[in-house]
């Protein structure tokens, strides 16, 4: 694999499983330094950190930080940029969902799941701002999803913080673009993750599958194969869009 993103910087936040941990995987394989940020997975974490070096990280840094915590993001942006030096690249990919019927949500649900999704990207952004300035540069990749665009039933507070962060690519993308700094949005549909499997019977998945025109469900991998090409210089003219990667779910 030809090395984009050599003598690089990442900082990839939900990086202990499922598409975190393979963007980490992947940014590593492309050359990139990493930090890998999750809450309260150590075990998890240093494995993943183990791997990423052995994938061709020169090296990998791995913190807890619970970002459902107001001051977190700002903390661990910090942290990373003492480890790491610098921060070419933050993917903002930690997320949570709560799958209940509209008029059943708590409001400490919709706290923790805007405040994870939406908050937490926000004021990670922010903080990295300044860093990449001073460098000259650099790449904030959102993950948001299909359901930032189409609607879900059992999914109001998640499509809400995706929507959000589809608007909050195109709004920093806007302003941040003169200083050499890319955001885009990543939108996945349904993508074979633990937590996407969790709880569903084999005849929803069998016909959410059906669903999707391409056939079958997306992998981890190939979205980290999306989000390594927006961090590269192959993108270089991609500012402020948000990429769907969903089978074709949302063309029909």
């Amino acid at each position: 694999m030809e090395k984009r993103l050599n003598a690089k910087t990442a900082l990839v936040t939900g990086a202990s499983r499922g598409i975190g941990r393979a963007v980490a995987l992947r940014l590593a394989a492309e050359g990139a330094l990493v930090y890998l940020a999750a809450d309260g997975t150590e075990g998890e974490l240093d494995e993943t950190a183990a791997a990423c070096k052995a994938a061709g990280a020169p090296q990998a840094f791995w913190g807890v930080h619970d970002l459902a915590h107001a001051a977190v993001p700002e903390a661990m942006i910090a942290t990373a940029h003492a480890r790491m030096r610098r921060i070419d690249i933050l993917v903002n990919n930690a997320g949570v969902r709560v799958r209940k019927a509209f008029g059943e949500f708590t409001r400490e649900e919709f706290d923790r799941t805007v405040a994870i999704n939406l908050r937490a990207p926000f004021f990670a952004s922010q903080a990295v701002v300044p860093i990449m300035r001073a460098q000259g540069g650099g790449h904030i990749v959102h993950m948001a999803s299909q359901l930032g665009i189409v609607a879900s039933r059992y999914g109001a507070i998640y499509n809400l913080t995706k929507a959000g962060l589809i608007q909050l690519t195109r709004a920093m993308a806007l302003e941040l673009a003169a200083d050499g700094i890319s955001v885009n949005a990543v939108c996945p549909g349904p993508v074979t993750t633990e937590g996407f499997l969790a709880g569903r019977n084999p005849g929803e998945l069998e016909q959410r599958a059906r669903d999707v025109p391409i056939g079958r469900f997306g992998t981890a991998e190939e979205v980290a194969g999306v989000v390594a090409f927006l961090c590269s210089k192959d993108a270089g003219y991609v500012i402020g869009h948000a990429l769907v990667m969903d089978g074709g779910y949302v063309v029909h």
